[in-house]
């Protein structure tokens, strides 16, 4: 049996991608293969080093305008490229070669598109009184949060929330369901 290849994709810290290769560590047919970043400074740079897992930099360029990314991550064999808080628009030449997915913080279709990521989310969500957030896992294609949407689950936002809070709470779900959602797009079943 081949053993399927996870490349996470990040651009800050990387606890999803902490979260993601712990959940991983011990299965022997998923591997975390490597681990990108547009971001030289970020620390989930680290959180790769810590557990050995070969990590790649690369600049606006290099992703949008050469195939070095593609060529590496084919090279490499990756069965799946995962966005674990990736900020830019994914380009053609990788959609067209990788099966792609990321996670949102937020229930798709609203508070997606460009700019919505982070404290921006959740800053909406309250802003708009909405009663509940959440995650949506779905499939990445030419426009941001747009592709087909794979799992979502939701929590209660509360007029006591702030930001920080329905954060916390969104990161809970991130935690707990995306590794196992991961697993079930490489078995087939998603």
């Amino acid at each position: 049996m081949k053993v399927k290849k996870i490349a996470l994709f990040a651009s800050g810290s990387g606890t999803n991608v902490q979260n993601i290769v712990e959940y991983f560590s011990e299965n022997k047919e998923i591997v975390v293969d490597s681990v990108w970043t547009n971001n030289p400074d970020a620390y989930v740079l680290e959180r790769a080093k810590k557990y050995n897992i070969d990590s790649f930099v690369f600049n606006r360029n290099e992703f949008r305008n050469t195939t070095q990314v593609v060529d590496e991550l084919i090279s490499r064999g990756v069965d799946l490229v995962v966005l674990a808080g990736f900020l830019w628009l994914i380009p053609e030449s990788l959609i067209h070669n990788f099966r792609i997915i990321n996670i949102h913080p937020a229930l798709l279709p609203k508070y997606g598109g460009k700019g919505m990521y982070g404290m921006n989310v959740h800053r909406a969500v309250l802003e708009n009184k909405e009663s509940e957030s959440g995650i949506t896992i779905h499939e990445v294609n030419e426009k941001y949060d747009e592709g087909k949407i794979l799992f979502q689950s939701r929590v209660n936002v509360t007029p006591d929330d702030t930001p920080e809070t329905v954060a916390r709470k969104v990161h809970e779900l991130e935690y707990k369901y995306f590794p196992g959602v991961i697993e079930n797009v490489l078995k087939g079943e998603l």
